[in-house]
């Protein structure tokens, strides 16, 4: 086997089985003494091998380091059935209040409060329990709030590698758009039994915080 190959069965590897990005650092540390593999050099080798095969996947930079991602032509049967799964998934309020964060870090709740017309507290302390957001210090405004940033497992948890490959202010609507109505779906299959001969309009989204 040429070391290529080698080279390239072993990152591979590490990416099915880590479910962390894969860096040069940590690639590093559980290669052989005298072992060198070049991170990116191998990623490049293997995307070109699974686009002349037509997988369905790809190798993408996420948050510094490289992860094995599904192509968009499949994200629709992915998404349906991440649902029929019970997956845990982000309420709208969640993703509403991440994309403040992410596009006005730092940022404090009084400010995003004030952008989504409602109180946001309890929904800040799941971001936080969920590691996808993080206390990056105070404001100097009045009383002092604690001001709120992203964090790298909100990059990996969206797939991207740095804060520059967030969407447009346009596109992230429509994301938004789709997660409401992936929701209401979602919640509608738990609270009725099919009734394939029944046409149901789809629920609006519940109005929750959390």
């Amino acid at each position: 086997m040429e070391m290529i190959e080698l080279n390239a069965r072993i990152v591979e590897a590490l990416l099915v089985a880590s479910e962390e990005p894969v860096t040069q650092s940590r690639l590093n540390e559980c290669l052989d003494q005298g072992h060198h593999v070049d991170l990116k050099e191998t990623v490049d080798y293997l995307n070109d091998q699974y686009e002349n095969a037509g997988n369905s996947f790809f190798i993408k930079g996420v948050a510094g380091g490289y992860q094995l991602v599904t192509r968009k032509d499949f994200e629709g049967y992915i998404r349906r059935y991440l649902n029929r799964s019970g997956r845990i998934r982000l309420s709208y309020a969640a993703l509403e209040t991440l994309a403040i964060i992410a596009y006005k870090q730092p940022v404090s709740r009084p400010e995003i409060d004030s952008v989504r017309g409602v109180n946001s507290e309890g929904v800040i302390s799941t971001l936080l329990e969920r590691d996808l957001i993080t206390v990056q210090g105070r404001s100097e405004t009045p009383g002092r709030p604690l001001l709120y940033g992203i964090t790298q497992e909100f990059l990996r948890y969206f797939g991207l590698n740095s804060t520059s490959d967030l969407p447009r202010l346009k596109e992230l609507e429509e994301i938004l758009k789709n997660h409401t109505a992936d929701y209401a779906y979602t919640e509608s299959q738990k609270t009725e039994p099919p009734d394939h001969n029944k046409i149901t309009d789809v629920p609006e989204e519940p109005e929750t915080d959390e």
